[in-house]
């Protein structure tokens, strides 16, 4: 019971996520029962105008044809415009629909990275936000749509065999409920488990593929390829017993369907021969009559697949919406402080950790720098410095202390408005598979040509962008594949000279260049460092020394030592 009102809810909400396509769904819905009356219709007059034309021929006696014709040609016409506008219709708002999901579903987790999406495989994470959304994407189509025409069609099919034989109404509609209700419910009812299990392995087979190629080196080593092909291949044979089963349940609904559909039609016969025979029934109103109570049966023909696969779409839609519930690991106050006013940092007595009881990895940080000041922290891997950053980002949340800039707590500021008061330049920032200028605009969105232009100069890219074959519209290729290690770093420079943030985080930004394209990064670095207040995080400091005014180590997640920097004339690059 408890599952199935659950069941019920996130059917609701599925619903909901919909709405807003509700115009496009009307449309297609609406297009869909004009092809179905149509096509009904044109099997029921195509019937009685048989009918008559041959009882009027063995009379010998006058009809008039060019109605009857004219109405079947109409229908004929109604039927097959209907169904192509209906694909159109119906197919816009599925493709509306497939956005507005995964929009949806975007920005309500985009809140819970990295914290919170850390629990998760990303093969997982990656099945849910496309496999399990493209299932969600089906529910218009696949269910929502055969059903809502399926009812409207079958009640006003009924209302107008009742104009004829209300007896005759009541049998149809008794094989109609129980082909349109019984068996969807029975191919619900056997198929739901399938459906789930079916779905769960898949979802487990990609994240196991996922692994697979990320591990294929260790597997090759440890000699561990078979025993991988071995579980690979008893999850497929698992899910092909699962599809085999859905497919055995198809098959038996639809020909459930179909015998339903015959007995009507048996049935219209032993009832409409009597009247028939006792001359209360004109003689070209039987086929028409029988005809229309075996055409009702089209309007239910989509039903139970689309029954059969509910236990499909409500076991993705429960992954999805599970995913999208997770509450934020780092929630914005309920009331928003004004934006800083100067780039000031100040921490004192920041201590973090990544869960309850887990080891502190911030213990106790104090660290002041005044707006304009120039900060580099050094420490050895695991000392706390990427988990300082994480914090001053709004990444991750901190238990006890103090981050204030300019005065106000971090906390009290919007995830987005702190983030807006920070630039950063880090090793491994990600470069997308667009081009050039999609790759800079994401730092500000509204910026100029010019604006972009004076960046890169800044940066020393702009000569390097204007070589290539389409300047700046020319794409990077997947993860920034056009461009060196040093382009790279660059274009994460002028980056944070496009975005205009008072304060400038880099992490580790000279790490794994040359000597020759480290002075090219240190002269873009010394022009994003202009007028703004820079932490510089690092494992090691050399030559990055001549940029900053101090620096302090960090040792267990405290600051051992602070001093200024050892930079010197001698050590200055380039």
């Amino acid at each position: 019971m408890t599952r199935d009102r659950g069941a019920r809810s996130d059917l609701l909400r599925l619903w909901r996520l919909l709405t807003p396509q509700r115009a496009w769904m009307l449309a297609g819905g609406a297009v869909a029962l004009l092809a179905l009356l149509a096509n009904v219709g044109l099997l029921a007059v195509s019937g009685w105008f048989v009918a008559a034309m041959a009882l009027a021929g063995a009379a010998g006696s006058a009809i008039n044809y060019f109605t009857p014709a004219a109405a079947i040609r109409g229908l004929a016409i109604a039927r097959t415009g209907g169904r192509y506008v209906e694909r159109l219709l119906t197919h816009e708002a599925t493709l509306r629909i497939l956005a507005r999901l995964r929009v949806w579903l975007f920005l309500a987790i985009e809140p819970l990275a990295p914290a919170n999406l850390d629990l998760l495989r990303s093969a997982d994470l990656l099945s849910r936000m496309q496999a399990d959304i493209d299932t969600l994407n089906q529910a218009y189509l696949r269910l929502f749509l055969p059903a809502g025409v399926a009812a409207v069609g079958v009640l006003g099919m009924l209302g107008a065999m009742s104009l004829f034989s209300p007896r005759l109404a009541l049998v149809t509609a008794t094989w109609l409920l129980l082909a349109g209700v019984g068996v969807p419910w029975w191919a619900w009812r056997r198929g739901r488990v399938a459906a789930r299990e079916a779905l769960e392995l898949r979802n487990r087979l990609r994240i196991d593929i996922g692994d697979a190629l990320a591990g294929a080196l260790e597997l090759r080593v440890y000699a561990g390829e078979a025993a991988w092909r071995d579980r690979a291949d008893a999850a497929s044979a698992a899910l092909l017993q699962r599809q085999r089963r859905l497919s055995d349940l198809s098959g038996a609904a639809a020909a459930a369907v179909g015998l339903c559909a015959n007995l009507a039609l048996a049935s219209a016969l032993a009832l409409l021969l009597p009247a028939l025979a006792a001359a209360r029934l004109p003689p070209a109103q039987l086929p028409m009559l029988a005809l229309f109570a075996l055409g009702a049966f089209e309007a239910l023909a989509p039903l139970p697949p689309a029954f059969q696969m509910l236990g499909e779409l409500l076991a993705a839609a429960r992954r999805v919406f599970e995913l999208a519930d997770l509450p934020p690991a780092v929630p914005d106050p309920p009331r928003a402080a004004p934006r800083p006013a100067d780039a000031t940092l100040s921490l004192r007595g920041l201590r973090m950790r990544y869960a309850a009881g887990a080891p502190w990895v911030l213990d106790g940080v104090d660290l002041e720098l005044p707006a304009g000041s120039r900060l580099a922290l050094v420490g050895a891997s695991g000392a706390g410095k990427s988990s300082l950053l994480h914090v001053l980002t709004r990444l991750r949340d901190y238990q006890h202390g103090s981050v204030r800039i300019g005065g106000v707590e971090l906390r009290e500021l919007p995830g987005d408005d702190a983030r807006a008061m920070f630039a950063v330049v880090g090793q491994d920032d990600y470069l997308f598979h667009g081009s050039v200028l999609d790759n800079l605009l994401l730092a500000r969105p509204q910026a100029t040509p010019q604006q972009v232009e004076q960046a890169c100069r800044a940066a020393r890219l702009h000569e390097v962008i204007e070589g290539f074959p389409q300047g700046y519209l020319t794409p990077l290729g997947e993860g920034g594949a056009l461009l060196s290690g040093g382009q790279a770093r660059r274009l994460s420079v002028a980056r944070a000279l496009l975005k205009d943030a008072p304060i400038l985080l880099l992490d580790e930004p000279a790490e794994a260049l040359d000597a020759a394209t480290q002075r090219e990064l240190y002269e873009a670095l010394r022009e994003a460092m202009r007028g703004r207040t820079v932490l510089l995080i690092t494992h090691r400091l050399g030559a990055l020394g001549a940029l900053v005014d101090e620096v302090a180590t960090l040792r267990h997640g405290r600051i051992a030592q602070r001093g200024p920097s050892p930079r010197a004339d001698a050590a200055a690059p380039g």
